[in-house]
């Protein structure tokens, strides 16, 4: 990493102009070629610029602030205490403010995923963009994690063409550095799980066998049963339906060995998945239920069984049910926080409460003028089926068949090209 990139990162945190900086040290002119890495300083003027920074020059991080990056880059890895984990940002922040050191980069980069934990995109971001003009300067390993984390950004973001980009290159990187398993094993599992998301099967069984032959050599429990929900929402589509039983039922195993709630819930919202996908409402139900009631599990994973109940009880008619289970939903967006997927909540909820209140043209206008293009403009080709079809069927209840014609066409095409996938 060149020496006037950490001026420049430093500059920018400590929102300083390139004029404030330069004053009395070097010309604006000369200071701008030292950040764009078009020429080398003395150590003396270098010494001066951090100076003025208040940042000490170092080679090298000190040996116990390096275990504890190490320390803080592995609670990032997994599932950890939260406040922990900022806590331990916290103190190695204070550190990383007066220091400039090779350290540093490595440190900026595992911000992305750091802000991903918490939730908070838009830092995420700020942070990209920071790095953005020293990614080129960037070693093989911090390559790696740019180009991962980077990809962790855009799958958050629901671009998940571009987070497989990433994925893709951060994937060359493997054959340049050395990486401890565990780390090529969970890039092999997210490329899986983007996989999955672009509805790429047989990538997304391939690359979940590889994530999970090295998630067993490491005796990770936890990361095989997510391994197995991945192969069983494959084997699901391809209506592989006694394998997806079989993955599934390895991964709640594992959650229950584990006293994993997160692991056992999450494969019991994907059973009923399945047993909706082959009609058997009430085992669907059943499952869903499961989920919905547990508090302890995260608010996406409850509001999608919340919607899905929404969906079953419509369409046995018990539209009491609904209605429960649509002010449930309500209950848990007003404390969720608002993201790409809790927006897909929000249309799922507007449309049936609308349905069953028979405010037809609130519904018509909602589905036809935002949820579909909504949908379209999200590729959620699965969720474009159902709702141009409910469409459809609600145009022809009320004997307009042209307009009926055309979302029934909407729904088999969008189905064709689901097939396709």
């Amino acid at each position: 990493m060149e020496m006037g990139s950490f001026i420049k990162l430093h500059r920018q945190k400590k929102e300083l102009t390139q004029g404030e900086l330069a004053k009395g040290i070097v010309s604006l002119s000369y200071l701008s070629k030292i950040e764009n890495k078009k020429t080398d300083a003395s150590p003396e003027i270098m010494q001066m610029l951090c100076t003025r920074l208040g940042v000490q020059m170092n080679n090298e991080l000190d040996a116990d602030t390096q275990e504890k990056c190490k320390r803080w880059y592995g609670m990032l890895f997994a599932v950890n205490d939260k406040e922990e984990i900022v806590s331990l940002y916290n103190e190695l922040q204070e550190v990383m403010n007066r220091s400039l050191s090779g350290g540093l980069v490595m440190f900026e980069i595992h911000k992305i995923r750091y802000y991903l934990v918490l939730g908070e995109f838009k830092e995420a971001l700020n942070v990209i963009n920071e790095l953005n003009e020293m990614a080129p300067s960037f070693n093989h390993v911090e390559q790696f994690y740019w180009f991962k984390y980077r990809g962790n950004y855009n799958s958050a973001s629901g671009d998940f063409n571009q987070a497989m980009q990433l994925y893709e290159q951060a994937e060359e990187k493997l054959n340049q550095i050395d990486i401890e398993d565990k780390e090529i094993g969970d890039l092999q599992y997210i490329i899986a799980v983007t996989h999955s998301k672009l509805r790429n099967t047989l990538e997304v069984i391939d690359y979940a066998n590889k994530a999970m032959d090295v998630f067993q050599r490491e005796y990770n429990f936890n990361r095989c049963a997510q391994c197995h929900i991945v192969l069983g929402i494959a084997y699901r589509r391809i209506k592989m339906y006694d394998k997806a039983i079989k993955n599934y039922n390895l991964a709640k195993h594992l959650g229950q060995l584990n006293k994993d709630k997160q692991v056992i819930q999450l494969t019991n919202l994907n059973l009923g998945y399945l047993h909706s996908a082959i009609n058997e409402t009430n085992e669907a139900i059943s499952y869903f239920l499961e989920v919905a009631e547990d508090e302890q599990v995260a608010h996406s994973e409850r509001l999608g069984a919340i919607t899905a109940l929404i969906k079953e009880y419509y369409g046995i008619d018990n539209y009491e049910k609904t209605e429960n289970m649509i002010n449930k939903a309500h209950e848990i967006l007003d404390v969720a926080k608002k993201d790409i997927y809790t927006e897909l909540f929000d249309y799922v909820i507007q449309t049936y409460t609308y349905a069953i209140n028979e405010d037809h043209e609130k519904f018509r206008k909602l589905v036809t003028d935002d949820f579909i293009p909504y949908l379209m403009d999200n590729k959620d080709y699965a969720n474009l089926v159902t709702y141009s079809n409910m469409l459809a069927e609600h145009y022809e209840s009320l004997g307009k068949y042209k307009e009926s014609v055309k979302y029934y066409k909407l729904a088999n095409s969008t189905f064709d090209e689901l097939i396709n996938l």
